[in-house]
């Protein structure tokens, strides 16, 4: 097999890119949480409310896309690039769960998802740069941080809408097992002020992404 070039790499990425935010990205076929689960008849300020948490859980999954196909250019072992490529896939599931719960809804997903796709794929790529070990510690706090972030919504979804609890449910325990294997691989610990700005980051993009 030939080994695939800086140039192969790069291009990759933009198919990459372009799957995740037009649709065509490759899943593992694992059907949606939600799938055996009735609809249940929610009142026009739970649907809005509801559309605007799993918008953000979707443009989540977006960043988490761009993040890992960042990591996975500028990473050095090919270990760790091949751990980097598994996850996104896994996590393309978790993409075509959100997306399918927002047609559900009648709701669109973040106009920003390509902003936020281009952000997230910078800082993937400066991790890999910055070595394998921060690499992989970067997703272990990353994960962390959304499966703190999904704790929330569980918390914050109405006793009805079990469709949406279902597949969250779901998405927690893949993140915290994405967190773990980043750390059993190799990750360290980083710094707190480089997990609070992640912190601040991501508090960002929901309170933008929630309405648009």
């Amino acid at each position: 097999m030939r080994k695939l070039s800086f140039i192969d790499s790069l291009c990759a990425s933009a198919d990459n890119a372009l799957r995740t935010l037009a649709g065509g990205y490759q899943t593992t076929n694992r059907p949606s949480p939600a799938a055996n689960i009735e609809p249940t008849n929610l009142s026009a300020d739970e649907q809005r409310r509801v559309a605007g948490m799993m918008r953000i859980n979707h443009c989540g999954e977006v960043c988490a896309q761009a993040l890992y196909q960042g990591q996975a250019i500028t990473a050095k072992l090919p270990e760790v690039r091949e751990k980097m490529e598994q996850s996104a896939k896994e996590e393309n599931d978790h993409l075509h769960w959100c997306h399918q719960r927002l047609d559900e809804l009648n709701t669109h997903t973040s106009f920003l998802n390509p902003l936020w796709y281009a952000g997230s794929f910078s800082l993937g790529a400066l991790a890999g740069l910055a070595g394998d070990r921060w690499s992989l510690g970067f997703v272990a706090e990353t994960e962390r941080q959304v499966v703190k972030h999904l704790d929330k919504h569980l918390h914050q979804l109405p006793k009805e809408d079990q469709r949406s609890r279902e597949i969250l449910s779901v998405m927690k325990t893949d993140e915290q097992e994405h967190a773990t294997a980043a750390l059993e691989a190799g990750g360290t610990e980083l710094p707190d002020t480089v997990k609070s700005a992640m912190s601040l980051m991501s508090k960002v993009m929901t309170k933008t992404v929630y309405y648009l």
